[in-house]
């Protein structure tokens, strides 16, 4: 990581999200156009990196989200600005594949994905940033120091689906982390772009492969409560079909990786 002027990259994964992608851009970029303090003593803008670059990667959407970026004064603003916007279009391969493109197409010292409805709000970027001055991976939580879970106001078939997920992934995979769904995660570039290069799940369960993959490859790995609030409109449906290929992708990771090893760190 450069130490003389860092830079930030947001990936944004984005599949069919005209109606609420611009709204979300707008708090986004009205956060990193303030100069005053966060809300409620949270850090200000200013302690973010002094190069951020927000890059949507629109799912193969068959909607406006393409033209909807194209068309915002960020995208013409100049690379080296604070808060240019940049448009990667890929074939639609789901959340995972979007994500996976974006990380590995950002070269900026650190990486951050988030979800394109700003669920969790832009003014807890600079927990992810400050963390990863001593950490490799850094994963956003839903779950309060004090043991509330903000996921409580999600419906209860949401619920209850997630703590047999939990369950699954965590004796299985993961281990300890409560949260691995939430989509507010960051990496250093080193990091991101050995991670995602291994990643081959698509499906919503490719955040528990990072972990799983991280965990491997012995990177230093922080977890840090954020703010969250559940925005309606999810395309996830709890079909039959769905979970099964998610309990089938839970299966697989450690096989599908089994011949990973932990990397050289020189000592």
């Amino acid at each position: 990581m450069s130490t003389t002027s860092p830079s930030l990259t947001i990936v944004l994964p984005a599949y069919n999200e005209e109606s609420r992608l611009g709204p979300a851009l707008d708090e986004l970029f009205g956060y990193l156009r303030r100069s005053g303090p966060g809300r409620d003593g949270l850090p200000a803008p200013q302690e973010l990196p002094p190069v951020v670059r927000v890059l949507v990667v629109d799912d193969g959407s068959t909607d406006g989200t393409a033209a909807l970026v194209r068309h915002r004064p960020e995208t013409h603003a100049e690379p080296e600005q604070r808060g240019a916007l940049e448009l990667l279009t890929v074939p639609h391969g789901g959340k995972g594949a979007a994500v996976r493109a974006g990380m590995l197409a950002a070269d900026s010292d650190l990486i951050v994905f988030a979800d394109a409805d700003m669920a969790t709000p832009p003014d807890q970027l600079p927990l992810l940033t400050r963390a990863l001055e001593t950490h490799d991976v850094v994963l956003g939580s839903r779950i309060q120091p004090n043991g509330r879970d903000m996921r409580a106001t999600q419906p209860r078939y949401r619920r209850l689906l997630g703590r047999v997920f939990h369950s699954v992934a965590s004796a299985w995979v993961v281990g300890p982390v409560q949260d691995t769904q939430c989509g507010f995660k960051g990496f250093t570039r080193e990091a991101a772009h050995d991670l995602f290069a291994r990643q081959r799940v698509r499906s919503i369960v490719f955040d528990v492969e990072l972990i799983h993959l991280a965990r491997r490859r012995g990177y230093r790995l922080a977890v840090v409560p954020i703010q969250w609030s559940d925005r309606r409109g999810s395309r996830m449906q709890a079909r039959p079909g769905l979970a099964l290929r998610v309990l089938w992708d839970l299966f697989r990771i450690p096989l599908l990786h089994r011949g990973v090893h932990r990397r050289d760190t020189g000592g």
